[in-house]
């Protein structure tokens, strides 16, 4: 092994290197982890013509007495654990569907920030000692009896208000964002998978976008079992000699996906039925999609009732219906793909 030094982060110094390296040796296998300057290395790297793969960062195994880090001990380590093929390579998106999954989860952040400034002013009118007697908070109702509130002070009134502002411009960004959305929805190329999973319960177009953004193509998974242990939804184990001893999930890949699809599966605490709004997609969908989102109703209402009847809390038992729901997911990704490829000549 061999430190060759640091370069700079230009596509001009990565260019010069490669072409260098590439003068002394056969084969060039590069490797890079996976962080903030994202997968442009790795589309110049194989546009030269050369292997390259960029590592999961949390999959690197690492000593446990290694307490020095250093680039040129990184660099090293790498290198070793690439031919050995202990490193684990991420998958890596074309531009197009990256620029989807940068559209989702602006849309994400916007939630996320509706969500705190929500939360301010809930602080602010419980401090204020200001009640509200419905059931539901920020319903039209609600944001209705906010507007109603005076205040002692002008000072706090004016809080108030920019406070009210800043949620209804937030409501607005993430109405653009989902807007949008739907509008590069038709020419992705996950569409057709995107409206064959809307025919799911308690899976609509933006939680499938979501969903197909963050996973990216199913079909890598072989299983799904693989699809599941990406998620983070299979449970810990440590277990020696005849001892078994099993825990929480995982908890590993992307979180994204993975909160997402539990909070699809809340939706299966109900018995099967199809609503009118969702009915529409169903029939859009075709036959053995159709088949699967009803066998998915059936069998993840029972497995919520059998789990809950045993005693286990609520989000255990959603937890368990999102590792199954994943499951479904799949097989109505491989009938669209199947079917995609049957159709093309």
């Amino acid at each position: 092994m061999r430190f060759l030094g640091e370069i700079d982060n230009t596509v001009a110094a990565t260019c010069k290197l490669v072409r260098k390296l590439a003068t002394q040796y056969d084969r060039l296998w590069f490797c890079y982890e996976a962080g903030p300057t994202g997968y442009g290395l790795y589309r110049q790297i194989t546009s030269l013509g050369h292997a390259c793969i960029v590592v999961a960062p949390s999959l690197i195994p690492k000593k446990a007495g290694d307490r020095v880090k250093t680039n040129r001990r990184d660099a090293l380590g790498m290198v070793t654990q690439l031919r050995a093929g202990e490193l684990t390579a991420v998958w890596v998106p074309d531009p197009a569907h990256e620029a989807m999954r940068d559209l989702v989860r602006a849309r994400g952040a916007a939630v996320e920030d509706l969500r705190r400034k929500r939360q301010h002013i809930s602080s602010f009118v419980l401090r204020l000692g200001l009640a509200y007697a419905g059931k539901k908070t920020w319903t039209k109702a609600h944001m209705k009896w906010l507007a109603s509130q005076k205040l002692e002070h002008a000072e706090q009134r004016i809080a108030f208000e920019e406070m009210l502002l800043a949620v209804r411009e937030a409501e607005q960004r993430i109405a653009r964002l989902e807007e949008a959305i739907r509008g590069a929805l038709a020419d992705w190329s996950l569409a057709a998978v995107v409206h064959a999973l809307m025919a799911m319960r308690g899976i609509d177009l933006i939680s499938a976008t979501v969903l197909l953004a963050e996973l990216g193509d199913l079909s890598r998974f072989g299983t799904p079992r693989e699809l599941m242990a990406y998620l983070g939804l299979v449970p810990s184990e440590h277990s020696t000699g005849d001892t078994i001893k099993r825990g929480p999930i995982t908890k590993t890949g992307n979180r994204r996906a993975r909160r997402t699809l539990v909070e699809c599966a809340w939706a299966y605490r109900h018995p099967p039925r199809v609503g009118q709004e969702k009915q529409a997609r169903v029939e859009a969908a075709p036959r053995a999609v159709r088949e699967i989102a009803w066998k998915a109703q059936h069998r993840l209402y029972a497995r919520y009732r059998a789990l809950t009847r045993k005693g286990k809390l609520k989000t255990v038992v959603v937890t368990a219906i999102a590792r199954e729901l994943a499951g479904f997911i799949w097989a109505i990704n491989r009938e669209i793909t199947g079917a995609r490829a049957v159709a093309t000549p």
